[in-house]
């Protein structure tokens, strides 16, 4: 089981790059940050005495892979945090995080042929596995990634980078304008009930795509979801 700690750091940049999306990068001011692919972690806007209670927080799923010096978070504002985030994020600004938390890549599963399944911001998880040294241990994945319109692709860097670790790797973009939303009766018809599925995204859609996959015979150790909210 993951040791869980907490880590005083400091905002390094923030970016907008669409409407009510920012992307964040965060620095540790004390002790190396340390989480595994497929793991989320707590960040708290007010300061943290460790003689009290931690402070309100909220999850969030990490982008960066364990390798890197930072933590990168990418967050849609919705509800009163994360629109208190977005006002008070700046260069520099002191935040506190807990973490790791979340197995999402680390319990056991067959690698061959692993299909994940990304709407929106829910890419931002798979991107910490996909950019890792770990990815190279996939066989033939695929990724089903959804978006509004081509120009909510904001991780071309990523995705190039997955590429470049795995030479199998396939990528299936699929604009909302263009191609209409994600068809999960399509996608598992393309693949057999043996495969593992990674589903991420808004939670509707991983309840929708979940249960339809276990109604049509997907085993529910083969499915996997980034469902902690």
């Amino acid at each position: 089981m993951a040791i869980i700690k907490k880590y005083k750091s400091i905002i390094q940049s923030i970016e907008n790059p669409l409407p009510d999306v920012f992307v964040v990068t965060i620095k540790s001011l004390e002790k190396p940050f340390k989480y595994l692919p497929g793991q989320f972690l707590h960040l708290a806007l007010d300061s943290y005495d460790p003689s009290s209670a931690w402070p309100e927080s909220r999850c969030f799923s990490i982008q960066s892979n364990g390798n890197e010096e930072i933590i990168k978070l990418t967050f849609s504002v919705k509800g009163k945090f994360t629109k208190r985030m977005s006002e008070e994020l700046k260069n520099g600004k002191e935040v506190w995080l807990k973490l790791p938390y979340g197995e999402l890549f680390t319990k056991e599963h067959d690698k061959n042929n692993c299909v994940f399944i990304a709407g929106g911001t829910g890419i931002t998880p798979f991107f910490s596995l996909f950019t890792s040294d770990q990815f190279t241990d996939y066989i033939n994945p695929i990724l089903y990634f959804g978006l509004k319109n081509k120009s909510y692709n904001i991780y071309n860097d990523e995705l190039e980078k997955s590429l470049s670790k795995n030479n199998n790797f396939i990528i299936k973009l699929l604009h909302q304008d263009k191609d209409g939303i994600i068809d999960i009766q399509k996608i598992l018809n393309d693949y057999n009930i043996d495969k593992t599925f990674f589903i991420s995204g808004p939670p509707v859609m991983i309840k929708n795509f979940k249960n339809y996959l276990l109604g049509n015979g997907v085993s529910s150790d083969r499915i996997k979801t980034d469902d902690w909210e």
